[in-house]
């Protein structure tokens, strides 16, 4: 995976969610353009019922392609979405709750989507985990014999 640069206007972040995260995805999308961020939403665009794959693959394939350098999804649980999103060849999808959990994520397993559990997450407490997500680099090392063992 490419890195995620640390200057946010030097790339395009994807974002998808279902009803259940709607909200939330708003709220980390205005956060993302105040600081720069160019975002590209895969959708939905209303708390109306939906399908979370109906955006999930889409949201994917334009991380496989390097159309955006990472994603940031969610939808209740964050499960349906995270294995929607790893089905994806390339796609290593880090499910999230807490700050150390994002960082990690990053560090060790190279996540290149962020999956946010809407209903069980604190928004604030989610914008520190995306902000936190979007600042750490990819470790290497040991790590990145781990990655090359995952198939793509």
């Amino acid at each position: 995976m490419t890195p995620i640069p640390s200057e946010p206007a030097a790339i395009t972040l994807a974002m998808c969610c279902d009803h259940a995260g709607y909200e939330l995805k708003n709220k980390i999308k205005a956060l993302l353009g105040e600081k720069g961020y160019k975002v590209r939403d895969f959708g939905t665009h209303s708390e109306d019922s939906c399908d979370y794959p109906d955006f999930a693959h889409p949201c994917a394939a334009a991380v496989e392609r390097g159309e955006c350098a990472a994603a940031i999804a969610m939808c209740g649980t964050g499960n349906g979405i995270a294995i929607t999103l790893n089905k994806h060849q390339g796609i290593r999808a880090a499910l999230c709750w807490a700050p150390e959990i994002a960082r990690l994520a990053r560090e060790h397993n190279d996540a290149n989507v962020l999956v946010l559990p809407a209903r069980f997450i604190d928004p604030e407490v989610a914008v520190t985990v995306v902000e936190t997500y979007l600042a750490t680099a990819f470790e290497g090392g040991r790590h990145e014999r781990r990655i090359a063992k995952i198939p793509v």
